[in-house]
């Protein structure tokens, strides 16, 4: 190690006192480096990997790299690289797909540097010996929160350590909460990792704390905003909503452990995730209204967000689709539909949304309609507030125009997601236009507060027009689904057609009873009843919100933009004058603040790894100062979630800090602990020779023959765990090659149902029995679900089902049929991955062992060599469902052809001495048809 990192003249960009700190432990001694959100722990890596990449004669693997990771290191390395200046730092390389050909590969290990690696391709060269796993310095692993004992990274790291003992290994994540479930859970995690040392780095350690809180501290104002009173009204209603339907869950499912199902686990962002989870074992024994309620609580738990994030015209029309994707379809009884629609609290979200929007106008005299509507269109209370820290911004600069620093005066205006970024574009840019209305006058007299009376009016009238069309849509549907009703088979369900909805015929009453007369507002069978507007209510809207003088002046949005006539929408701006909206989209934002140098942040939505940014930010920069907007809604589910996410991280750190305290020395010497060779002389003898048997016994560990696309699931990993030898190759026949007789085909359940869908598996279960003497069809279910196939059974009592004349689409049906047709063919169930080993242990005993050319060679022509296969995966498979390409004329096709397009391309007569006149057609008829006219 020392020759390899000679002293090179590295500058590291690790301003603040805690990464110095990190930086120097990493380069001494491996561990796992745990860090809270937000503390810079892409700069870290970045910074370690610049050190070996500029020493030049390092082969360093960074494992587990998400795409954008990969483009910030890559950026990173080559910056670092021209700063030191060092002439042997080759940056970084990216192996990612298939198209990096075996022997391209080679060369490119063999010449070092620092690599990118998918797991799925780094384990396959670890394992065939193109990458020799002892010319590696060192592993860097990302996201060591996701290794677990069956991943791919640990059976890479496994393989790593067995060949390599002197080699680096160092393992960052920035997630302390999957280190903290179940039992010991830090130190199974350093097992799987194979390593004895952690280091914690929480936001309140000493050194990150005194780094953070010195005399560089950013200005912050938090601003606590009031919600309106029907935001109120209906963020309790939802939280009503939510209380009832945990309860109604626990009442259901009594034998499971449910302290964690509370009202604040439910703010969290994976409570439905933890429910499903908790009830996946037995999730086909649980009732319909459990599964009904799960789906819910995601529902109900977007509206908590939605009720804050969305305008109110935009929250309106999600609960419209809300509705109608809950209603029922025509025929169904009371018992399937969502039970929060029937609880009071429902009626007040539904009710009180549409007051926001509309409301009955209170002026009407005896002579005008009851009908008659007004708008209301009630403003988010942020966007006032953001306007007038817009102004203040202003004066300020105005009137007290800061020192000359480093910073832009650029105000950056970070919030949650996408959709809001756009919101708040549309705001600011419409928030100073003038309606006139009847009192002009005293309008003038006052000054023009920021207003979303331009941007709300236009939504509003984009609303009814979508209304109009939904109403249309959904009245289709259903004299659709009364025709299907009618021509039923079972009568029980033709009676029970008008139990969900009122006849077509019949007009639907008001949902919100108040507003519109005394409507009843709910359907027969109890549930809130979808609200349609009257077309004379409708026009009356429209005539309140028409498109006034100041509207039609305003510049179109571009939609697509032909770049005609750039003058009229381009210019360059001072930085100075910008305003950035941006959405918070993780470490991504350290790069967002580097760039832009924001003097003033408004954090419309609080974030808690975003405020660390930005004491990072103004900590590493003495000449940047910066002013905070911090912006929440005061007692809202918001500012919950922001205290409850804070909370559960401080609370994992403790855990984890107070579990290290107390561990064990994890041991990790070798990869599966040092063997006595007797024992593993041992383990090979099979002393069952009972009915004439031979005794065999060799000190070879057993050899398996394994396809390369096998490799995304979690077995491979557990067999070379039960001291097998993996040998990855490109099979065309089978899965696992366990002996020159044995060949197994896996399927998972899903991959087995699309494989009966397709007829995939009747080709598979053909070629086999041509090749293989016992062919066997494995069938593995998923550890942490139920071993039965009754949640996969078609017994859904639906209009199909109930038809006679439908064939049965059970899945058992169809294995059975498997069978006739395939009377040798051996089936084996197996409940997990870890069973499966142990099957194919038992089945290995007493065999032969097999030989990875033949395995290779079975399925291709007799005579074409091994290595002249084709591996390039995926233009392969997608060649293969073409109509009239088969596994026999491919070969000739991919031969020939340089690329999928080109084969797109080719005419029949170009085709027909490859492939054949009918398969020509056939393939030329495919890649040209028309998609619009398909009828044709």
């Amino acid at each position: 190690m020392s020759a390899n990192n000679a002293p090179q003249p590295v500058k590291l960009s690790l301003p603040l006192e805690y990464q110095q700190h990190l930086f120097q432990e990493l380069r001494a001694e491996d561990e796992l480096v745990v860090i809270a959100k937000g503390l810079g722990l892409m700069r870290l890596v970045t910074n370690l990997l610049h050190s070996y990449d500029a020493a030049g004669n390092n082969l360093v693997i960074v494992v587990g790299a998400e795409d954008r990771e990969n483009a910030w290191i890559g950026g990173a390395l080559a910056e670092s690289a021209a700063i030191s200046m060092a002439p042997r730092a080759r940056g970084l390389t990216i192996v990612n797909t298939d198209f990096t050909s075996v022997a391209a590969r080679e060369k490119m290990y063999a010449k070092g540097g620092i690599y990118s690696i998918t797991s799925r391709i780094l384990v396959v060269d670890l394992l065939t010996g193109l990458l020799n796993p002892e010319t590696i310095t060192g592993l860097i692993i990302l996201h060591a929160d996701k290794v677990i004992a069956t991943s791919l990274e640990a059976f890479i790291l496994r393989v790593y350590r067995q060949k390599n003992k002197k080699g680096f290994l160092k393992a960052f994540s920035d997630n302390p909460d999957p280190f903290t479930i179940g039992f010991s859970p830090l130190s199974t995690m350093m097992r799987n990792l194979f390593l004895r040392k952690a280091s914690l780095w929480p936001r309140f350690h000493v050194t990150v704390a005194s780094a953070l809180e010195g005399k560089k501290k950013a200005e912050v104002i938090e601003l606590e905003v009031t919600m309106t009173e029907a935001m109120r009204d209906i963020q309790t209603a939802i939280m009503e909503c939510v209380e009832v339907s945990i309860h109604e869950l626990k009442k259901g499912n009594s034998g499971l452990e449910m302290d964690d199902w509370n009202l604040d686990s439910a703010l969290l962002k994976n409570f439905d995730v933890m429910v499903r989870r908790q009830l996946d074992p037995n999730w086909h024994r649980v009732s319909w209204k459990t599964k009904q309620i799960v789906s819910d609580l995601t529902v109900l738990r977007g509206l908590l967000h939605s009720v804050l994030a969305l305008d109110c015209v935009s929250f309106l029309q999600h609960l419209d689709t809300i509705h109608a994707a809950h209603s029922p379809q025509p025929g169904s009884t009371r018992q399937s539909q969502s039970p929060w629609l029937f609880l009071d609290a429902a009626h007040t979200i539904f009710d009180t949304a549409k007051r926001r929007v509309y409301n009955a106008n209170t002026t009407a005299n005896a002579k005008s309609s009851i009908d008659s509507l007004r708008p209301v269109l009630e403003e988010q209370p942020k966007w006032e507030l953001l306007g007038e820290i817009l102004e203040e911004i202003d004066r300020d600069l105005y009137f007290n125009p800061p020192m000359r620093d480093d910073s832009n005066g650029t105000i950056l205006i970070m919030c949650s997601d996408e959709a809001t970024t756009r919101q708040l574009r549309d705001y600011l840019q419409t928030m100073h236009v003038e309606l006139k209305s009847e009192n002009e006058t005293k309008q003038k007299k006052e000054e023009h507060k920021p207003s979303a009376a331009f941007m709300m009016r236009r939504r509003l009238r984009g609303y009814l027009n979508w209304k109009r069309e939904f109403a249309q849509v959904s009245n289709a549907l259903f004299a659709e689904n009364q025709k299907a009703l009618e021509g039923a088979a079972d009568p029980r369900l033709a009676q029970g057609g008008y139990k969900g909805k009122a006849p077509a015929s019949k007009r639907r009453r008001v949902r919100g009873g108040g507003s519109v007369g005394a409507a009843p507002g709910r359907n027969a069978n109890g549930t809130v009843a979808q609200y349609f507007e009257k077309p004379n209510e409708v026009a009356e809207l429209m005539d309140e919100v028409q498109i006034t003088e100041e509207e039609a002046n305003q510049k179109a949005d571009i939609i697509a933009d032909p770049l005609e006539d750039m003058d009229d929408y381009f210019e360059l701006y001072e930085m100075q004058d910008l305003v950035v909206v941006h959405a918070y989209d993780g470490d991504q934002d350290e790069h967002i603040l580097e760039e832009v140098k924001p003097r003033y942040i408004i954090m419309y939505e609080p974030d808690a790894a975003f405020i660390r940014r930005i004491e990072v930010y103004r900590s590493s920069h003495n000449d940047r100062n910066v002013r905070v907007y911090f912006m929440f809604y005061g007692g809202s589910v918001e500012e919950q979630r922001y205290l409850a996410t804070v909370r559960r991280e401080k609370d994992s750190f403790t855990k984890l800090i107070k579990e290290r305290a107390s561990m064990s020395i994890v041991m990790t010497t070798d990869a599966h602990g040092v063997e006595d060779p007797q024992e593993a002389f041992l383990r090979t003898v099979n002393t069952r020779i009972a009915g004439g048997g031979r005794l065999a016994a060799t000190a070879q560990p057993p050899r398996v023959v394994v396809d390369v696309r096998e490799f995304r699931s979690s077995l491979p990993s557990l067999l070379h765990g039960r001291n097998m030898i993996i040998v990855p190759c490109m099979l065309t026949v089978g899965d696992y090659i366990l002996s020159p007789n044995i060949c197994i085909e896996r399927k998972s359940i899903s991959d087995l149902i699309s494989s009966f869908k397709d007829g995939r598996l009747y080709t598979q279960a053909e070629t086999m029995f041509q090749h293989y003497k016992n062919p066997m069809l494995l069938i593995e279910f998923d550890q942490n679900k139920s071993f039965t196939l009754e949640p996969f059974a078609d017994l859904s009592g639906n209009l199909r089902s109930v038809n006679p004349n439908e064939v049965p689409s059970d899945l058992q049906s169809k294995i059975v049929l498997l069978t006739l047709a395939f009377p040798r063919l051996r089936l084996i169930w197996s409940s997990s991955p870890y069973q499966t080993a142990e099957i194919f242990e038992n089945l290995k005993t007493q065999q032969e062992e097999p030989d990875p050319v033949a395995a290779v060679r079975a399925g291709l022509d007799k005579d074409a060599k091994a290595e002249d296969q084709a591996f390039n995966l995926e233009p392969h498979e997608m060649l293969g469902v073409v109509p009239g390409i088969t596994s026999k004329n491919i070969k000739n096709i991919t031969l020939e052809a340089e690329d999928v397009r080109e084969v797109a391309n080719m005419e029949v007569d170009e085709l027909e001495p490859l492939i054949g006149m009918h398969a020509a057609r056939q393939v030329h008829g495919f890649f040209n048809r028309n998609l619009i006219d398909l009828d044709d």
